[in-house]
Order: C-alpha cells, then structure tokens, then sequence
C-alpha cells in the first residue's frame, strides 16, 4: 500500500540519514511506488534545503555533517524496540548485551513522556523462554563485527568441539546464529579454507591492526556453495 507523500519524504530523509548510499530502485520498491516518483521526490527534498547528494550512477547521500532532529518513534515502533531488547537480553554474548543496552537506553531517551511508561510496562509483560538461565558463553560479537567491517584479521585461541587448541589468523566473513549460539565464518590461513569457528569456543582473541583484501562472496553465495558441497543448507 502506497504512503501519503509527505510519510514518504520524511522516511526516504530517515532512511539516507541511515545508510551510507541508497538507490532509487531500492527506494521504489520499499515505498511501492514508480523510480520516477522518487525522482521526483528527491528534487522536493533537495528544494526544501535537505542537502541530497547524487552520486551519479550510484545512488543518493546526506551531505557528511547534516544533522537532522532526533527521531520520534511511533508507538508501534516503539514496542518493536522493547520487543528486541528482551530478546537480546537473553543473548549468550555478553558484548552484545552490554551494547545493545545502552544503545536502547539511548533511544528511550528520545521517547515521548506518555511512550515511556508504556515502555516499562511492555518490558515487564513480554518474556522469551529461550536461556532461561540467561547463560552467556561469549564476549566477543561487537568485537568480531567491527573487524567484519573494517576487514582487520583476527587472531583466535580457539578450542574445538574436540578439545583441540590450536591459534588461527583468520580473516573474519559473516556471522550467523543457530541453536542460541554465534558462529563466526572466517578464511583460517592455517588450514587455507573457509571454516566455521564457534564463539563459544574461543578462548582469546586479538584484533590485529593488518587488515586483509575483502573477499568477493555474499553470504548467501557462500550458503550455497556449502549447500552443493555437503548436499545440506547451512541456515
């Protein structure tokens, strides 16, 4: 269903304000509406002083420093935002934990007064019976993710399933969760192939400050090759 324009316009703002670049194609089919219509957009928003910048070929930015004034949540939204807290809380990665709290405490910070009783009372309604012991059997997620990104190589002690200890320089790919537990894809360079590494079974890590060419696979593409590989979807 098509938003009314001026929802559109000040989604389309949140959305470049959001992502490093973002395509017409990609904000037609979020907003079901023509490329043309968002070319038009794009040239009101432009208009209005909202400093857009096309990238020709590319997509569209906010010029680097624009600031926009903070953000106000819908109720829906909101409750969306508690919803995942209490599911995050139940994470065995204490990293995680840790920032995702006080990134939520951030964001309730910007409620309206009336959201944020309603807040507190929806936290204390909702449960996830997922670890109910709230175990938490890894501490490096945020780490590992900020290597992903920033393509630094990782130094693990890790010991498998089979008590094995061996220390690998990997390359960090993609994580993925299964069974309550994080799982790092990465190319180890001692076995010369991707493998699966579990956090859990990382007893320490060192992000190196050498970085490493990043590697031309999606994730998806990578799932599939495991898939004619060993004849199962790994998901």
């Amino acid at each position: 269903m098509e938003k009314p324009r001026l929802t559109r316009l000040t989604q389309i703002v949140t959305l470049l304000q959001s992502k490093r670049l973002v395509t017409a194609t990609e904000l037609s089919k979020k907003f079901q509406v023509s490329v043309r219509t968002i070319y038009r957009d794009i040239r009101t928003l432009e208009n209005s002083g909202i400093p857009v910048v096309t990238e020709e070929g590319k997509g569209y930015f906010l010029q680097e420093g624009y600031q926009l004034p903070p953000i106000m949540f819908s109720e829906d939204e909101a409750n969306a935002l508690i919803t995942a807290e209490q599911l995050i809380l139940k994470n065995k990665d204490a990293s995680l934990i840790e920032n995702y709290s006080e990134a939520i405490t951030k964001i309730k910070a910007v409620l309206r007064h009336s959201q944020k009783g309603k807040a507190d009372l929806l936290s204390q309604r909702i449960a996830f019976r997922a670890n109910a012991e709230k175990e938490q059997s890894s501490n490096y997620l945020i780490q590992i993710q900020s290597a992903i990104t920033n393509y630094y190589l990782l130094d693990l002690g890790y010991l498998s399933l089979e008590n094995n200890f061996t220390n690998r320089v990997v390359e960090p790919f993609a994580l993925y969760s299964t069974n309550e537990n994080w799982l790092l894809i990465a190319y180890c360079r001692l076995r010369n192939e991707f493998r699966v590494f579990r956090l859990d079974c990382i007893q320490n890590m060192k992000v190196l400050n050498d970085t490493f060419t990043p590697h031309k696979m999606t994730l998806e593409e990578y799932f599939k090759i495991c898939q004619e590989k060993y004849g199962v979807p790994l998901t």
